[in-house]
């Protein structure tokens, strides 16, 4: 079976979430409501400091669902054009809210709050009224990078004394508080809305979860059916992302440290430009004449599946479901390939 690093999506449930799935309390949660996806809920909001949370099938619905609520279409949202929201949710942004993105230029390796004053526009009657700003934290595409709490609540600043709600895409919040030590509430604090993903470095099959204010949760909950979200025995995922909560939180830090072991690794080789991981991605920057699809395949035949991020560009991703063990064994690999050209 190949070492799989491509994602931490590629997880499988361990037996102990499986047990938990099979034996989940259920109901309609479009009628009454599931009551383990009620727990999963309440638990997320009270983690987030929130008033409320809602259950989703994906982190890209929820995402879509918070634009949804805080714009109407004709209007802007900033946001770095690195962001998953941008490149990998099908230009969601544009055939569901027909909201136009306006890009934040980062000053480094993702964007701050000088950043976001710079991109604010002037008042005009001819411009977009800008209705959302979003960020990802961590930053999926700069390398699972962690903008820290203090710059956070910079951007916050800046973005209530224009009037403009903040969402959080914390799709791998988790990471940031394993890395940081600090709480996903100080960071969900200083956002109006929070994704936060249980499919990811949690290791649930499936789901996602928005939280903020109660007024905007319940409009959330429309937009959720509007786009095909509407569930019923819901309970048999949450039961999974309830038990990745509350039993793979304290073990990330594993896989940030399996992270900076693999690129200690193969930055040994002088092919290559490995950037620092902050958390559990690793970003590999291969140099001519290779590509980063010939070094997929090569790798693969080998037996490791890493991710084309760009021509140029690898994404490594460490998980539960790797040891120690496999990703010393990959890094092996992935430098013999490297070397070989």
């Amino acid at each position: 079976m190949p070492i799989d690093l491509r994602s931490d999506t590629v997880t499988r449930p361990t037996a102990s979430m499986r047990q938990a799935i099979a034996v989940a309390d259920v109901g309609d949660d479009h009628l009454d409501g599931d009551p383990t996806t009620r727990r999963l809920e309440a638990r997320v909001a009270d983690l987030l400091g929130k008033e409320a949370a809602l259950f989703f099938p994906t982190g890209t619905m929820a995402n879509q669902s918070a634009i949804a609520v805080h714009s109407v279409p004709g209007t802007e949202m900033l946001v770095d054009g690195d962001a998953h929201v941008v490149n990998l949710t099908g230009a969601g942004i544009a055939a569901l809210t027909g909201v136009q993105p306006r890009f934040i230029v980062p000053s480094g390796r993702t964007w701050d709050a000088r950043d976001l004053e710079r991109a604010v526009r002037p008042p005009s009657r001819y411009a977009p009224r800008p209705s959302l700003v979003s960020i990802e934290n961590t930053h999926n595409g700069a390398g699972g990078v962690v903008t820290p709490l203090e710059s956070l609540r910079d951007i916050s600043r800046v973005a209530r004394a224009v009037g403009i709600p903040l969402h959080l895409d914390g799709a791998r919040l988790w990471n940031v508080e394993a890395a940081t030590g600090v709480a996903v509430a100080d960071y969900a604090a200083c956002a109006d809305t929070v994704m936060v993903s249980f499919s990811k470095g949690l290791g649930a099959p499936v789901g996602a979860a928005l939280a903020g204010p109660s007024r905007l949760i319940d409009a959330a909950w429309t937009f959720r059916k509007r786009f095909g979200g509407a569930l019923r025995q819901s309970g048999i995922i949450a039961a999974g992302a309830l038990f990745g909560l509350e039993h793979h939180r304290d073990r990330l830090v594993e896989d940030h440290a399996n992270a900076t072991r693999f690129a200690k690794m193969v930055a040994e080789c002088t092919t290559v430009n490995v950037v620092s991981p902050d958390t559990n991605i690793v970003m590999v920057d291969v140099r001519s004449p290779l590509t980063a699809a010939d070094v997929a395949r090569a790798a693969a035949a080998r037996g490791l599946l890493v991710s084309v991020w760009t021509s140029t560009r690898i994404r490594v991703v460490t998980h539960l479901d790797v040891t120690p063990a496999q990703v010393d064994e990959a890094a092996t690999i992935l430098r013999e390939v490297l070397e070989r050209g």
